[in-house]
């Protein structure tokens, strides 16, 4: 017991020191990006990069010396833009020789007319280094809310070891050779992964926010329609454009498919990413937490539940209080029901009931959003309702990411 409290005691301190030394490393970018605009950098897109797996790997003929076509749906809009690229998980430098941003149509169609290539330093080629990012220069771009953008990148040499975003829910579109100029990608070799693209910022006004989600595959978008752009942050993001009090807020999906908070998992632990995905974030007001599932669904017996739960409750405190310390303000979401699915356990049950508790009586959030009591059955409350999930008794269908974004209280972002 008391070898297992220093163990934590230990990991608590190494993230403390870590958030520190992030925030130093984040005051340092700021600064280096100082805005000489009136107004600010407020994120309207953003997706959390990990270290490509094998299986997901770009299509032939590859990334290097060729051409990929990525859409993206933006939240809020702006007539200034500016990217953010990254090779974070990459030994190796990444050259990107020409990068172009378009008003996306259908499929790998663009609008030729609003083609615009991105600058960086003035120049139009970059590299970032290994472990390194790379930030576009600001461009003047009419970007409408809610619309979806290409970003045409055509690569020099790359990395053997990929950065990127596996679950795009998105189409991208690979051909040989630079193909910049094109407006129609014909013939290009599909694949439904992002790489390298990180985030996107627009300048706004003083009023304008962003919501980051802190989150798993629930959040990355398991189950939703492919190309649909219908994740529950989609819809939320929908909401809050539709309504006059919150147009100005964007909405900043930091998922990863199949994370943990804790240990194991795939890409780095939300406690390990939380400085670089949620603190480095532009103008972030407000962070949603949805993830804990998979640490539980990985709870091996009965004794080692009350720990898991306890730990989890640890993370999330710990994760509230710096980003509080930031003027961040933070909500806290139930884990959402999992009975019949393949993490389905009495003492998993046990460990998500405690955690769920904790988060609707815990002063540690500003506000709960109970995803669990909207996605439950009513007739039997450890399972999802049964016309809102994938088939899986886990993850959410396309009608149960909706009525999770329709069920979100938009009062919760006026405030």
């Amino acid at each position: 017991m008391i070898e297992r409290t220093r163990k934590i005691l230990i990991a608590v301190v190494m993230l403390m020191v870590g958030g520190l030394l992030g925030s130093c490393g984040s005051s340092r970018q700021h600064h280096t990006r100082k805005n000489v605009d009136t107004g600010k950098w407020v994120g309207t897109w953003a997706t959390a990069p990990q270290l490509v797996e094998p299986n997901n790997m770009p299509p032939e003929p590859g990334l290097a010396h060729n051409t990929i076509r990525q859409i993206v749906r933006v939240s809020m809009g702006g007539e200034k833009l500016r990217l953010r690229f990254s090779n974070a998980f990459s030994k190796e430098p990444v050259t990107m020789k020409t990068v172009a941003v378009a008003v996306a149509k259908e499929g790998s169609l663009i609008d030729p007319s609003t083609q615009q290539i991105l600058k960086f330093n003035g120049a139009e080629a970059v590299t970032m280094p290994p472990s390194g990012e790379g930030y576009s220069d600001p461009l003047d771009f009419t970007l409408a809310p809610g619309s979806t953008l290409a970003i045409t990148i055509y690569f020099g040499d790359t990395s053997p070891g990929t950065t990127g975003h596996p679950g795009s829910r998105t189409t991208s579109y690979l051909l040989a050779g630079n193909q910049i100029g094109s407006a129609d990608f014909a013939g290009a070799v599909a694949t439904d992964h992002w790489y390298v693209i990180n985030s996107i910022e627009v300048m706004a006004g003083a009023g304008a926010f962003a919501i980051a989600a802190l989150g798993n595959s629930i959040t990355d978008g398991r189950g939703s329609g492919t190309n649909k752009q219908n994740r529950w942050t989609d819809i939320l993001s929908q909401q809050l454009l539709t309504n006059k009090d919150t147009k100005n807020i964007g909405v900043l999906n930091l998922g990863i498919g199949g994370n943990c908070v804790l240990r194991g998992g795939l890409g780095p632990t939300a406690l390990n990413r939380f400085d670089r995905d949620i603190l480095s974030q532009s103008s972030v007001k407000w962070l949603l937490i949805l993830e804990g599932i998979n640490d539980i669904g990985g709870i091996r017996n009965t004794e080692s539940a009350p720990r898991v739960a306890r730990e989890l409750i640890e993370a999330y405190s710990l994760m509230a209080d710096k980003a509080h310390a930031r003027g961040i303000k933070v909500y806290g979401c139930t884990i959402l029901p999992f009975g019949e699915s393949f993490y389905d356990t009495p003492f998993r049950q046990q460990a998500r009931d405690t955690v769920n508790e904790w988060i609707r009586t815990t002063d540690k959030f500003d506000a709960v959003i109970d995803f669990d009591k909207i996605m439950r059955n009513a007739g039997d409350i450890k399972k999802i309702n049964p016309d809102l999930h994938d088939g899986d008794m886990l993850h959410p269908n396309q009608a149960g990411y909706k009525k999770m974004g329709e069920a979100i209280d938009l009062n919760l972002f006026t405030k």
